[in-house]
């Protein structure tokens, strides 16, 4: 019966494990929405500034605003596809890493993160106010990579901690066994000759 309660509280370990990867799945594709929206809708101004296609030129911008305006436009780009730092990673599930494929987790998000920022500023071309920048793709790819280091190892030791912990099985104490006197046969055994 200990045996089945343990299995019981496995399957339920899985079955949340399968939950809390729907749940990522569910809001990466919230998120994409919301950032589609926010950023391939037409926007109705009178002017629009010139493409900026020079790494580093838009932040230099940024920055001749003060530093409060500045922190709020670098801000605003680090922050607008960091969510998929951790969702990715949540999507796939994996648990239990090696070094080496936790440094290639990294590196396929972010890779992730600069496609899905790089299809925005493509498709941004075509959207009348909305203005291609380059330097919108390395804040956002920054900002994946960012979210990852700091959320996804710790989740993941977390997770794997749980996980453990819903595998273990107890198996109560150890059974003590009387002492057993000398069988029957001994006497027989005894007499047979051993050959050696």
């Amino acid at each position: 019966m200990q045996r089945l309660e343990a299995g019981g509280s496995a399957a339920t370990a899985t079955a949340i494990h399968l939950r809390l990867r729907l749940l990522a799945g569910v809001l990466l594709v919230a998120h994409l929405l919301v950032v589609g929206w926010l950023t391939l809708r037409p926007l109705d101004v009178p002017w629009a500034a010139a493409a900026n296609l020079t790494p580093l030129e838009g932040i230099r911008a940024d920055l001749a605003y003060g530093p409060l305006e500045a922190a709020r436009r670098i801000g605003e780009g680090l922050a607008l596809l960091a969510p998929l730092g951790v969702l990715l990673p949540m999507v796939g599930g994996r648990l239990t890493l090696s070094t080496l494929s936790a440094w290639s987790s990294l590196a396929r998000t972010a890779a992730a993160g600069a496609l899905v920022s790089l299809s925005i500023e493509m498709l941004q071309t075509a959207v009348p106010g909305q203005v291609v920048d380059v330097d919108s793709v390395l804040l956002n790819t920054t900002g994946v990579l960012l979210a990852h280091v700091a959320v996804v190892p710790a989740l993941r030791a977390r997770m794997r901690r749980s996980h453990a912990r819903s595998h273990t099985v107890y198996q109560g104490t150890t059974p003590k066994i009387s002492r057993v006197g000398l069988g029957p046969w001994t006497d027989v055994l005894s007499a047979v000759q051993r050959e050696y």
